[in-house]
C-alpha cells in the first residue's frame, strides 16, 4: 500500500500542522467522478429532495469568511463544503448532492437534522415568545428541567442552564471549588473540557491551550488502552491518580472532571475499572466527581449517559451538544446541597434557560424516547463497530477501532507496531470519503482518528455504506 508522508513531529501535531497536511495532500488523487457517481447511486434510499438553493456560492462564502470571520477557523476538507440543507442523517450541498452525515455537527444532532418533532414545537414557541428572561416564570425551562432531572440517578435534580459545554464545565468547576473550599482540580491528559479560563486549564492537550494563566490544575495519566503506558490496566492508572493527589496537592482537592469517552481526544474509552476506582480515590480526597457528558450524553453511547457504563454516580453532571439537537444549550445538574453554594452571591445567565432553547431540549428528550434512539444507538453502533473491526483485518493502516454505541473511533497508523500516527493519510481518506458521499470527523492529539458520531437515527444500511466508502478510500491509497 502506497503511503502519503508529511513532515511532522510525533510529539506535537498542532492545528497549523493539520493545515499543512491538508495542503500537502491537495494534489493527491481523489475519487474519480465516475466512482463518486456510482457511490452516490448506492446511497440508501431517502424520500426527501431539498428545494433549489439560491444563495451565494461556496467560493463567495469562503472569501467572506476569510475577510470577516476569525482566522482561527479552518475547514475540514481540501475543497470546503457549502452545506445548505439537512434532513435526519443526511446533508445536502449547494448543488443538491446528498451526503451521509456521520459527524452530526460534532456529536450534536442526535435526533437528526431538522427533525419535525423538534422543529415544530420550537417554531410554535418562537412565534409566541422568544426570550422572556428567567426572571419571569415560563413553563418551557421548568418542564424541561423536571424532565431532565428524571433522567439522572440519585439526588441529581437541580438544573442550571447554560449556552454551551464550555459554560457548563466552567460553572461546574467553580461550584466544586466553592463547595469544598479547595482550589485544586484534577483532570485527565488528552481530555477536552472547553476554551475558557478554568476549562482550558482542565483540558489536557496543548493545541487547545493558549499561553494564559491556568493554575491549580493537575493532569492524571490518560487511561488509554491503546496508547497508555499501562495499557488496559485501569487499576494502575487509578493508583497513579492517587499518587498525583498525594504528592501534587495538599491531599484534598476540589474535584475531578472526566469524560466517560474522550471525544476531541480521539474517541478514547477509559481502561476497564478506572473510573470506579478513580471515584473512590477522589471521594477520599474530599473532591467532587464531575462527569463531562457534553459529547457522550443523550443516548449516544447506547446508555443515556456515558458514566452509566462505569457504575458511578457523579456529584455534578455537565452536558451540551446533543441536549438541544443544534440549539445553543448546555446544563449543569447537581444535588440541592451542592447547588446551594451559588446562593452565597448572585449567579445569573442571561440566555441560560431561554424558552426557545429549552423547548428544543424537551422535544429532544421526547424524540429519544418515542423513537427508541438509545436502543438504536446500541444496536447500530455494535453492528458498525463489528464491521469496522473486520475492516481493520483488511487494512494495515487501521491501528485501533474503539468506542460505544454511535460514538466510535478509528485510529490510523503508518506502522502498527510503532503506532506511528498517519495524520496526512487520515486527511486524504476523509477527502476521498467526502467525494464518495460520506462525511466523518477527525480528532486525537495527532489528528489521526476518525470520529464517527452520526445522528442516532443512523441505520444498518447507512453503516454498510460508510464502511464501503472507507474500504474503497483505503484501497486507493
Amino acid at each position: 500500500m502506497q503511503r502519503f508522508t508529511a513532515k511532522r513531529s510525533v510529539q506535537n501535531i498542532s492545528v497549523s500542522l493539520w493545515r499543512r497536511c491538508i495542503s500537502s495532500t491537495s494534489q493527491a488523487a481523489t475519487a474519480s467522478v465516475k466512482d463518486s457517481d456510482e457511490f452516490q447511486a448506492r446511497l440508501p434510499p431517502f424520500a426527501y429532495t431539498p428545494p433549489p438553493y439560491t444563495g451565494p456560492s461556496a467560493d463567495v462564502i469562503l472569501e467572506k469568511r476569510k475577510e470577516f470571520l476569525s482566522p482561527s477557523m479552518f475547514c475540514l476538507y481540501r475543497k470546503p463544503l457549502n452545506i445548505v440543507d439537512g434532513k435526519m442523517q443526511y446533508l445536502f450541498d449547494e448543488s443538491g448532492r446528498r451526503y451521509l452525515d456521520a459527524f452530526a455537527g460534532i456529536a450534536v444532532v442526535n435526533c437528526g437534522h431538522c427533525h419535525p418533532d423538534v422543529v415544530e414545537p420550537v417554531i410554535n414557541q418562537i412565534k409566541r415568545l422568544q426570550h422572556p428572561t428567567v426572571l419571569y416564570l415560563n413553563h418551557a425551562n421548568a418542564e424541561f428541567s423536571e424532565a431532565l432531572a428524571s433522567k439522572l440517578p440519585g439526588d441529581l435534580k437541580v438544573v442550571f442552564f447554560t449556552n454551551s459545554g464550555t459554560e457548563a464545565n466552567e460553572l461546574a468547576l467553580m461550584m466544586a471549588k466553592l463547595y469544598t473550599g479547595c482550589q485544586d482540580i484534577v483532570s485527565v491528559r488528552n481530555g477536552y473540557h472547553g476554551n475558557a479560563a478554568a476549562t482550558m486549564g482542565a483540558t489536557g492537550q496543548s493545541m487547545w491551550k493558549f499561553n494564559v494563566v491556568q493554575n491549580s490544575v493537575h493532569h492524571a495519566l490518560n487511561p488509554d488502552p491503546y496508547r497508555g503506558v499501562f495499557g488496559s490496566d485501569g487499576e494502575k492508572y487509578a493508583k497513579e491518580l492517587q499518587d498525583l493527589i498525594q504528592y501534587g496537592t495538599t491531599g484534598h482537592i476540589a474535584g475531578f472532571i472526566c469524560e466517560a469517552i474522550q471525544g476531541v481526544g480521539g474517541i478514547v474509552e477509559l481502561a476497564p475499572g478506572y473510573l470506579s476506582a478513580a471515584y473512590d480515590t477522589v471521594k477520599k480526597a474530599g473532591g467532587l466527581f464531575i462527569a463531562d457528558e457534553v459529547q457522550s450524553g443523550f443516548a449516544r453511547t447506547g446508555n443515556f449517559w456515558g458514566f452509566e457504563a462505569h457504575n458511578v454516580v457523579p456529584d455534578i453532571v455537565t452536558m451540551a451538544k446533543g441536549i438541544g439537537n443544534g440549539f445553543p444549550l448546555g446544563a449543569v445538574v447537581t444535588t440541592p446541597e451542592i447547588a446551594a453554594v451559588l446562593t452565597r452571591r448572585s449567579y445569573f445567565n442571561t440566555f441560560g434557560g431561554n424558552s426557545v432553547s429549552t423547548t428544543a431540549g424537551l422535544a429532544v428528550l421526547k424524540v429519544i424516547e418515542k423513537e427508541k434512539l438509545q436502543e438504536n444507538a446500541a444496536m447500530v453502533g455494535s453492528y458498525l463497530k463489528e464491521k469496522l473491526t473486520q475492516l481493520k483485518e483488511k487494512h494495515e493502516i487501521i491501528g485501533d477501532v474503539r468506542g460505544r454505541g454511535l460514538m466510535l473511533g478509528v485510529e490510523l497508523v503508518s506502522d502498527r507496531k510503532l503506532k506511528t500516527p498517519a495524520t496526512a493519510e487520515t486527511l486524504h481518506i476523509m477527502d476521498q470519503m467526502k467525494e464518495l458521499g460520506v462525511l466523518i470527523g477527525k480528532g486525537g492529539y495527532f489528528g489521526n482518528v476518525f470520529r464517527i458520531t452520526p445522528p442516532l437515527c443512523f441505520t444498518k444500511d447507512d453503516a454498510d455504506f460508510l464502511v464501503e466508502a472507507m474500504d474503497y478510500s483505503m484501497s486507493k491509497m
